[in-house]
């Protein structure tokens, strides 16, 4: 199939979702020719703030492979991602990621993710989230132990 066509699934998924109550977003993790994993969005749904389709996707697409990374596959989703789906996509390393509607249509659906694209360039005393380090003698104990540990998964 195309990326036209895995869009157009997208976008089903998308509108869908909105008729049944959800958000406006819908994503595919596609490896090769096959659906591996969809999303939708659930954030009100669930209540949970991270459950964006791209997200439900890619964590889906990770429990379906058995590995939490997804290299081999594409992130076909209606919108362009977040800064949180995006992240997502990277720590994920999918090949690529494709979208059909951007940021300016979002922002136009009440959805203004640019919001979050302007405050990761800004020095962070200038955020509304106050984001503070106390360091701790024991701060890099976690990290020592990490690499102690000759069994750890390495990603």
């Amino acid at each position: 199939m195309s990326d036209q066509g895995w869009l157009d699934r997208a976008v089903a998924l998308a509108v869908a979702n909105v008729e049944d109550g959800g958000g406006p977003f819908g994503a595919l993790v596609v490896c090769g020719e096959e659906v591996v994993a969809t999303g939708v969005n659930r954030v009100t749904r669930d209540n949970d703030p991270t459950a964006h389709a791209e997200v439900v996707a890619i964590r889906d697409a990770c429990r379906v492979r058995g590995d939490f990374a997804l290299s081999g596959c594409v992130l076909f989703t209606s919108c362009e991602p977040c800064p949180l789906c995006l992240s997502s996509a990277l720590w994920a390393r999918l090949d690529r990621v494709v979208y059909a509607a951007d940021r300016d249509d979002a922002a136009r659906g009440g959805f203004d993710d640019r919001a979050f694209y302007d405050l990761f360039g800004q020095e962070r005393d200038a955020w509304p989230l106050p984001i503070q380090e106390l360091r701790l003698d024991s701060a890099v104990a976690p990290f020592e132990a990490w690499l102690a540990d000759t069994a750890r998964t390495h990603y």
